[in-house]
Order: C-alpha cells, then structure tokens, then sequence
C-alpha cells in the first residue's frame, strides 16, 4: 500500500489495538510499523498480535514492520507502610538497601548499583521527578538526603538519577528471555532500553546479531556524551523524550531533538521521534494544537518516523489518533516552507563513494524531475543512503530479504518490496522499469533513477545509478 507521505508512523499495540479488526483499522488509517511493547501483556497476548499482523501483511501484499520494546532495568522504590506517604521540603529522609513496609526513615531502594554509583549533591528524582531529594550522605546500605521538592511517594514509585553512570546492563533477565521468544517470533526491530555506553550497545548485538535491526532508545543523558559511536553501533534510534525529559532540562529536549535527528541523517540510520506526541487523544477524539505543532516539528525536522504510545495501546480513539498523524504529516510535508527547513538540517556530503552515489542519485532525480528512484538493496543501506537527503522523489526499494523490507517500513519515503535476486545489469533494468510501473510510480515514457551496488549480493556497495525512460 504506497503512502502518499515520507515520514512513517509508529503505533503501539495495547488493550485498546490488540484484535486482528483493530489492527487492520489502523494499517489502512495509515500505521507503518506496529510496536510491542514487552513492559506489558503476556508472551501469548504479543504472540497472537504478531500472527495477526502476519495474516493482515499478506492479505494487504505489502510489508509491514513489528518492533519489539524490551522493557529494561526499572530502578523503583520498595514497598512503604501504608502505600506511601507524603514528603515536605526541607525535611531530611533516609533510603536503604533492604528493607519492608519502609517510612521516610528507611525507604526502601533495593538497587546496590545506586549505592555504588551515587555521591553527595547529586538528585535522586522519584515518580518522574514529581519529588526530588538531594544526597547528603551515604554509606553502604544507607543514603541520606534533602527533600528539595516534596510530594507525595508511594510503593515502586520510579527513581532517576540524572548524570549518574549506574553499572547495570540495560538487559534484565526478562529482557533476554523476552528478546528470545521475540526472534523466535520473528520481529523486525529490537529497540534497547536504558542504553548508557556504547558497550551497551555492543551486548544487545551480541544477542541479537542479525536476526533483527537494532534500535537504539535515546533516554538517558549518558547516551548522549557518546552518541556517535552508540548512532554508529546501532541499525536505528528512538528519541525517547518522556524518559530523557526526567533526566535533562525539558527546555533542552527540543534542541536535542534536532541533534539526534541530523545525527542519524548523517549515519544514514532511521531515527523516530517518540513519547506524548497525541497524548490529549488518549481521552479526546481531537489533539490540542500544540500536539499537532509537535508533530510537525518532528516532520520538519526531518524524522523518519513518529510514534503513539498510549494513544493507540490504551487510548480511546485509535483509529482517530493514526487518522490525525496521517493527516498532520501529509499537511506538513506539504507545506511551502517544508523543502527548505529539511534542506536546512540536510548533512554535508559524505566523503565516501558510497553515500555520494547515493546523494548524486537523488539529487540527478529531483534535476530531471524523475518520477522515483529505484534502489537494489541487499541490506537496506543503499535505500538508507538515498533517503537521508530528503528528496522529493519516492524510493521504491527493491531487496530479496523479507526480513529488510519489512525493516524498511521505518524508513523515510521509502516503499519496499521483496523482489528475486538480480544476476545481472540487464535483469536489473528491466526489473526496475517492471515494478515501478507495477507499483503506481512510473508511466510510459517518465524517467526513473536506479541506483544500486554492483556486484550484486554484496551489501554496503552502492557503486552504480542510471537514468531509465519507461517506453
């Protein structure tokens, strides 16, 4: 099904989304990819939605990507007497190690990583940072601390601590039992939680190796002293803003936004922007219009992707919530001023053959008004390549890997398909002017653009473009 836009939409599944009708509502209302995420429901509950998916993608004849969000360590409080209690500024609390049924004398925080890591003047923000404290000592088993802003705390409240390295891996248990069942399922995407170095990323690939895409969730304020090398490790990445908001100024999320975005633009890796993007349309049939001005800005941008969270999963009006993007990134791409602010942000040329091939490409389709570029990929890499420029021109992607061409249903203005192996130029040609009149982006006599590495089956080697009249 072509898109008549280039950013994707992300939705994920819940309660709300989770029968087979629902999510065939949501994949005509416009969703792209649809999310998992392993923080809830059952293995059974992912596993009937991921079969579901399956069924509507070959009933629909188009890829469709699934993404599985592995849950990550959770740093949470224990349980307090009598659920919770209420914290006053200025007064002086104590959190320990072990303990049961804690009072504001000895609240339990059953992470020894913490203990390890924490030093006095650093904040501890409980219940996204509602309640923040300030450590004034510690020992062992014991920290002592400030209330600098008070509120009310109760049991398995979250804690963040901004700034603070904690050793911890940003895979539990259940994660790595969860990233298990979920290959074994056959997800497209693996987005890591609580990624704080680059080593992080490394041991998801370990585990994961090539069996999925690797995304990357931006969250905590660590990942960005070292944010080339987690982007160059990593397939994707998610601007997760909730998280990172606790952690970071909120006046300075926007501006990191833009960062992360150009980043990914120039690795050429797909990047999404997530987190209360709708959120009014958990409970309203319509966004507030500073909701649509957010995703917008996120289109302006340049993202690949945007994402709804509870909207979809929990929300009341799912459909309505995918209608709505669908419409604001159509609306926005169309915008007068929207070629010239993503040219604004639009990476320097890159040195490699490569990604010049790639960038010459699209800008020879844009010159000639070319109806689309046509890109062979074994990877996804020379379609990645072609798409960080941002042309105008639709991508029709060719790959013989089901497995990429449903990855590439996160990628900006890109339509794949699963095509044979191409043996040699010829087939090539004649196999591009084929699909892309089949697929409704080429007519007689329009030009098309074809790029592709040569030998074919070598991935990473974008090394080829040429210029096709359909006769």
């Amino acid at each position: 099904m072509r898109r008549h836009r280039h950013a994707k939409i992300v939705a994920t599944v819940g309660p709300a989304s989770s029968s087979p009708e629902m999510l065939k509502a949501l994949f005509e209302a416009g969703v792209d990819t649809f999310r998992l995420n392993f923080s809830h429901g059952g293995r059974d509950d992912h596993a009937r939605v991921h079969a579901a998916i399956r069924a509507l993608e070959r009933e629909a004849g188009c890829p469709i990507g699934i993404l599985q969000d592995l849950q990550g360590p959770k740093i949470r409080l224990g349980t307090l007497r009598d659920g919770g209690f209420r914290l006053e500024p200025g007064e002086s609390v104590r959190f320990v190690l072990d303990g049961q049924e804690g009072d504001r004398t000895a609240i339990p925080l059953p992470h020894p990583e913490i203990f390890r890591a924490v030093t006095p003047g650093q904040e501890l923000l409980i219940d996204d940072g509602r309640v923040r404290v300030r450590v004034t000592g510690l020992s062992s088993d014991a920290i002592d601390a400030e209330v600098a802003i008070g509120g009310a705390v109760s049991n398995r409240k979250g804690v963040n601590l901004p700034g603070t390295l904690l050793e911890i891996s940003p895979l539990t248990r259940k994660d790595r039992d969860d990233l298990a069942f979920g290959l074994e399922l056959g997800v497209d995407w693996v987005a890591l939680s609580f990624v704080q170095t680059p080593g992080d990323v490394l041991e998801g690939r370990g585990l994961i190796g090539d069996r999925a895409g690797l995304m990357v969730k931006i969250e905590k304020p660590q990942a960005l002293d070292r944010i080339g090398d987690i982007i160059r490790l990593s397939d994707s990445v998610m601007v997760a803003r909730g998280d990172l908001g606790v952690e970071i100024p909120p006046e300075d999320v926007p501006g990191r936004q833009k960062e992360l975005i150009r980043a990914c633009r120039v690795a050429a890796k797909p990047v999404i922007v997530a987190t209360q993007m709708l959120d009014s349309m958990v409970a309203a049939p319509t966004p507030t219009r500073a909701e649509a001005s957010d995703v917008a800005t996120a289109i302006f941008d340049g993202a690949d992707a945007v994402m709804l969270s509870a909207e979809s999963a929990t929300g009341r009006f799912p459909v309505e919530t995918v209608g709505m993007m669908d419409r604001i990134i159509r609306r926005t791409e169309a915008h007068r001023l929207y070629p010239s602010l993503v040219a604004a942000s639009e990476p320097g040329d890159e040195e490699s053959p490569p990604h010049a091939v790639a960038t010459t490409a699209s800008g020879l389709a844009e010159s000639i008004r070319a109806s689309a570029i046509v890109a062979f990929t074994l990877s996804g890499t020379t379609a990645a390549r072609s798409a960080r420029r941002r042309s105008c021109v639709p991508i029709l992607a060719m790959t013989p890997s089901q497995t990429v061409s449903r990855q590439l249903c996160l990628l900006w203005g890109t339509q794949s398909v699963r095509s044979d192996d191409i043996v040699s130029y010829e087939e090539m040609v004649d196999h591009a002017a084929e699909q892309a009149v089949r697929h409704g982006y080429a007519t007689s006599h329009q030009h098309i653009v074809v790029v592709a590495g040569i030998p074919f089956g070598r991935a990473g080697s974008t090394n080829n473009l040429r210029v096709l009249e359909i006769p």
